[in-house]
């Protein structure tokens, strides 16, 4: 007990994990990193990586910690952004267990040196298999995947250091989920100050006129925005 009569154990035991939604765009799809369950609970089923973190650890050192412990990929603090937390009782039976989950999106997400960890089309799973509640966490990071690609640049660090705009279109189109009318979205982004500048050069796509391609500009933000609808 302390010198304030406070006792810790009056209360019930009680963890902080960290869940990392590691998200790369190779369209047509976009790709999750998750890994395999060794143990109880929810053993052999497929998560996003994590895991608890320690007494010494903030919580961006646990989490880059966890992902290189569990799949080998290693990643800049930099590039993580707390997602969301999630802490509903019962969501994990050893414990309440709350986590902080990040989201980052990789455009060079590196291969997986375990055998347990592997990149999953996000289009191919069914988010209600995954261990504990990572389909509701996952989910979150999609729509705020799909928010950040309508009011930030972020959209041509998937394409290479030229594209056309068709190649950026993919990008939208992989994460979105929809398809898009090639001569309005052509539009929205020529009027968007800063996205894309023009190379002066072209690309041949097969049948019809050669492509005019393009680098990504100095914007960093949308304005205005590359609206879904």
């Amino acid at each position: 007990m302390s010198a304030d009569g406070y006792d810790p154990h009056d209360f019930p035991p009680f963890a902080v994990t960290v869940d990392l939604v590691m998200l790369t765009v190779r369209p047509p799809s976009i790709d999750v990193l998750l890994v395999k369950r060794s143990e109880n609970p929810g053993r052999g089923k497929w998560a996003l990586p994590g895991g608890f973190v320690g007494h010494d650890q903030d919580l961006l050192g646990a989490a880059e910690g966890k992902l290189a412990e569990k799949t080998g990929v290693r990643i800049d603090r930099t590039h993580l952004e707390q997602l969301e937390t999630f802490g509903a009782p019962g969501r994990d039976s050893r414990m309440r267990v709350v986590s902080v989950a990040h989201l980052a999106m990789l455009s060079d997400p590196g291969v997986p040196d375990t055998d347990d960890a592997a990149w999953h089309n996000v289009g191919s799973l069914d988010l209600s298999t995954l261990a504990f509640d990572h389909g509701e966490i996952l989910r979150t990071g999609l729509e705020r995947a799909k928010a950040k690609l309508e009011y930030t640049t972020l959209a041509t660090s998937f394409c290479g250091p030229e594209f056309t705009i068709g190649e950026l279109r993919a990008v939208y189109e992989a994460v979105w989920g929809i398809s898009l009318d090639p001569a309005n979205f052509h539009r929205k982004v020529m009027k968007t100050d800063g996205f894309v500048e023009a190379t002066g050069r072209t690309e041949s796509a097969g049948r019809g006129r050669p492509a005019r391609t393009y680098a990504a500009g100095p914007a960093t933000d949308l304005h205005p925005p590359i609206s879904r609808s």
